[in-house]
């Protein structure tokens, strides 16, 4: 049986857009009839990312995600004395083994860049410049199946790729299947975005010119308290890092870590929301997972939202596993208005999933 580790979070967002639609408004969701504000999977995996947690803790340890491979091997190749246009169809070559290349416009030539952003590990970026270089010293590498087999990886040590997944069409024998689930996070109760109109003033203009402003605009915006659900299949993450435990257990230490503090950037600048969670429950067993969303379906109306929310979570917890049965082995919890628990020891009891293996 596979050994999950469920995160259940609740973080209360100051006014602010940190996810945007493509009007520019803050993402929305209807859940049980009552309007919410939302943040989508995609934005905070990316938060996630980017956050120190990642980047610092897994350094050497974390894919990139682009269509610029074929870009940098072209640069990689110029610096190593390679003619421009040699280096360009070494590039082009190579980086169509991760995805079909973007079609040059009219009358320009063949760029390499692909049309998919793909996941490419740090094994795999190190194997696209062995193999740019070996087709540089003339070896007759022309076999695209060939050439996969040289780059391509089922396995190997980037944690996010591990974690979150990677999709390649045209090769499906080195797709990674996620071994972290995140949903999207709503809010607990009832929220209507709301629009801030804004004047900017020239400096340089005078009231002799006249007394307007030198630009006029408007944005949404929102708050409430988000609740946000992740759950891990801990022994896929260690079947996709090779094996590694060890560096599994760091992953999913940095995974607790940054949920709840990493955040989607949109529209920072004008709002600096940089919230953390005032609720964390860390679960861990080889039970079938679930989530708590149920909890919030009827939305909560309180003059205390966060500490009805929390209560909410609990109490539909408890129900749950009554009716069901516990659905997890272990579990910890920080709740910071009540002192209880700390980041750190959350951060530690889910890495210890790694450690012990999977539940017989």
């Amino acid at each position: 049986m596979s050994t999950f580790v469920q995160f259940h979070l609740l973080t209360a967002y100051p006014p602010s857009n940190p996810n945007r639609d493509d009007t520019g408004r803050p993402k929305q969701a209807l859940v049980g009839g009552a309007p919410r504000l939302r943040l989508s999977s995609q934005s905070l995996k990316r938060a996630i990312r980017e956050s120190a947690y990642f980047e610092n803790d897994l350094a050497g340890h974390m894919g990139t995600r682009t269509k610029r491979l074929g870009v940098e091997l072209e640069k990689f190749l110029i610096a190593k004395g390679e003619p421009v246009e040699r280096a360009r169809e070494i590039a082009n070559t190579v980086a169509a083994v991760f995805s079909k290349l973007e079609a040059p416009e009219k009358n320009k030539p063949q760029e390499p860049i692909t049309t998919t952003l793909a996941f490419v590990s740090p094994d795999e970026w190190k194997l696209a410049e062995a193999l740019a270089e070996r087709l540089r010293q003339g070896e007759d590498l022309t076999k695209e199946k060939e050439l996969k087999k040289l780059v391509l990886r089922q396995a190997d040590g980037a944690v996010d790729i591990a974690m979150f997944g990677r999709m390649l069409a045209d090769d499906p024998d080195f797709n990674r299947e996620a071994a972290v689930q995140v949903a999207h996070a709503f809010t607990t109760h009832r929220v209507i975005a709301e629009d801030d109109w804004f004047a900017a003033v020239d400096d340089l203009k005078t009231r002799d010119d006249d007394a307007g402003a030198g630009h006029l605009g408007e944005h949404g915006f929102g708050s409430g308290v988000y609740y946000l659900y992740a759950c891990v299949n801990v022994d896929l993450l260690v079947e996709n890092l090779g094996g590694d435990r060890e560096l599994a257990a760091r992953g999913l230490q940095s995974l607790a870590q940054a949920l709840a503090i990493a955040t989607p950037r949109g529209k920072q600048n004008s709002h600096a929301h940089h919230p953390r969670a005032a609720y964390v429950r860390v679960e861990r067993g080889s039970a079938q997972p679930r989530d708590l969303s149920g909890a919030f379906f009827r939305a909560i109306q309180s003059d205390d939202l966060l500490a009805q929310s929390i209560q909410q979570l609990e109490s539909t917890a408890a129900l749950i596993d009554r009716a069901y049965g516990p659905a997890y082995d272990e579990q910890r919890v920080m709740n910071v208005a009540e002192g209880e628990g700390t980041l750190t020891e959350l951060a530690a009891f889910a890495a210890d999933a790694a450690r012990v293996g999977a539940t017989p």
